[in-house]
This record gives structure tokens, C-alpha cells and sequence, in this order.
């Protein structure tokens, strides 16, 4: 049997490829081992005339002043070449002091552009409100505005920035990501899509190496025991042996429709049965065929074949 698919008018249909292989490490996240994030209050200067008109910056900027030896008033200062930002990073679980991180800025007050800024000296403080890093440096912007005397272009925004590695590592927070039970070494592996399948999987290619080490919790976690023969040293080579075989990633039937862009993605794995839909002028008709296939000569005797 076969079905046919009639559409009058053009759909983008896109498949996804079910059942695929993938790495251990491409689908799964070792439980501790995480980013954390740091965000600190900054001043942008060098700013041409697009800068904050804000008391803010002049109050800030007055503080820096201060520190320096100037003391002045805020009042005696005027906007337009400084900047109020956000900066943001994140701290990743093995970045050790001195080493260098990205750090993205975007403005809190009325600047127009952040083009040609610089970022001065910035505490970056994580949750528990202590300094991780310093970030500072030329913030690079991904936009730009042209205009004439009638008309204007604006490409992207101007008001958010990065300054690539513009944050050092002032103190480290390395993950913990060994657990301790009765005695034994455990690793929690963390599926990116929880599915029960695709645990046990894994589970399995993980015994095909250490056998009786894995074991599948729930849909989304994988327990597995540190032989107690592997040091502390050889922690990093089991992990790689465990995180490099090839699985079947289980994908579950779905279909979704993008009603913006005009588009139906189908998984594989999604059946239809005979139906009809109709929507305006799309018409969406899957029909049932029955075809038969018969042997003829010389691989067969003649014959006829009937529906049972």
C-alpha cells in the first residue's frame, strides 16, 4: 500500500531524521559542572554625542572622579559622551584565575549608541555578591545607523555590546560534580530531552565498557559508579569513555507549524491515516491506494493475484 499526498498549492515540508546517532557528550551534561553568572554596574566613556543625558551617569561618573582626587559636582558635568551599562558574563566551571572571559554590555539609560565606547574598570559580583572578575575594554557593536537629510537606516541595535575576553578572573569557582555514596564515586549524566528510551541506551553502551556502573534513574538522569580501581588522576580519561560512544537518539513523533513563515516540519516518526483538510484555498487530501506487486516471468509462473 502507498499513500498520496495531494496539495494545492506549495508547502515546505521538512523531515527530521529520526532514530540518528549522536555522542554521549553531545546529549547529556554532567550534573555540577555549569556556568555561573556575574553582572556589575559600569560607565562607558568616549561616546560621540550619543551617550545618556541621565543624572545617573554624571553621578557615577563623579564617584570614578572622586577616587581619583577630583571632586566636583555633578551639576558641573554634562552628558552625551558617557554611558550607564549592564555588563554580564559568565563565569564557566573550570576558568581559573587570570584567564579571560566575554563580557556583553547593554545601556540602562537613554544612550542612542555605544559605537566607539569604552568600558572603565568593572567589578563583575556573582549571586552571592562577591567579585569574580573585572571586566573593561572597547565595546564592539553589531549595528550601525546611516541618514541623510530626508531619510534614516538603522541596522540592528546600537545600545548592546561584547567586549570579546574583556573580563579577567579575579577568583575561581570550580564545580564539584563527584558525588560520594556509602562509600563509592557516582556521576549524574543529565539528557538535554528526557526520554526513557534513549537513557537506557546510554545505560547500556556505558555497561558494554564498566560493567554494573550505570544505572537509569528517571527519563532525563544516569547514575554512574567510578570504578574504585581509577584514580583521581584517571577521573578525566573514564569520563571520556563513557561520553564518547555512539547512542540512538529516541525522537518522538511531532509536528509543528509555523503559522508565520508558512511552514509544516514532520518527524519521521509521525503516521496519517485517509483524511481531508481543507483551509481557504489549501486543500490537503491523503488518500489509501491498494497496489500489488506480482513476480512475472521468468521468476514466477503465470497467475493472478486477489485480495484476501
Amino acid at each position: 500500500m502507498k499513500f498520496r499526498l495531494i496539495l494545492s498549492l506549495t508547502i515546505l515540508i521538512s523531515v527530521f531524521e529520526a532514530g540518528r546517532c549522536e555522542r554521549i557528550k553531545d546529549i547529556v551534561e554532567i550534573q555540577g559542572i555549569r556556568s555561573n553568572p556575574l553582572r556589575g554596574i559600569g560607565l562607558v566613556i568616549g561616546l560621540s554625542g550619543t551617550g545618556d543625558s541621565t543624572a545617573l551617569s554624571r553621578q557615577i561618573l563623579t564617584n570614578i572622579l572622586r577616587d581619583s582626587g577630583l571632586v566636583l559636582d555633578p551639576k558641573d558635568l554634562t552628558g552625551g559622551n558617557i554611558a550607564v551599562v549592564m555588563v554580564t558574563a559568565e563565569l564557566g566551571p573550570f576558568a581559573r584565575e587570570g584567564s579571560q572571559i566575554d563580557a556583553d554590555v547593554s545601556a540602562i539609560g537613554d544612550a542612542k549608541s555605544l559605537q566607539g565606547g569604552i568600558l572603565l574598570p568593572t567589578p563583575l559580583k556573582g549571586l552571592d555578591g562577591q567579585v569574580y572578575a573585572v571586566g573593561q575594554g572597547g565595546v564592539s557593536i553589531g549595528g550601525w545607523t546611516a541618514s541623510g537629510e530626508n531619510a534614516s537606516i538603522t541596522k540592528n541595535h546600537q545600545t548592546v555590546g561584547r567586549i570579546p575576553g574583556g573580563a579577567i578572573v579575579e577568583q575561581e569557582e570550580i564545580a564539584t560534580f563527584i558525588e560520594y555514596i556509602a562509600g563509592h564515586r557516582f556521576i549524574t549524566l543529565n539528557l538535554r530531552n528526557s526520554d526513557f528510551s534513549t537513557a537506557q541506551r546510554i545505560s547500556e553502551a556505558i555497561e558494554k565498557i564498566y560493567e554494573d556502573s550505570a544505572v537509569v534513574v528517571d527519563a532525563g538522569t544516569i547514575k554512574v559508579k567510578i570504578p574504585g580501581e581509577i584514580s583521581r588522576e584517571g577521573i578525566s580519561g573514564f569520563i571520556d569513555n563513557i561520553t564518547t560512544p555512539d547512542v540512538k537518539v529516541d525522537v518522538p513523533a511531532v509536528v509543528v507549524i509555523n503559522e508565520r513563515t508558512g511552514t509544516i516540519v514532520v518527524g519521521e516518526n509521525v503516521g496519517i491515516s485517509a483524511v481531508a483538510i481543507s483551509q481557504g484555498s489549501l486543500v490537503v487530501k491523503i488518500k489509501e491506494t491498494e497496489t500489488v506487486s506480482q513476480p512475472v516471468a521468468p521468476f514466477s509462473d503465470a497467475g493472478t493475484t486477489e485480495r484476501v
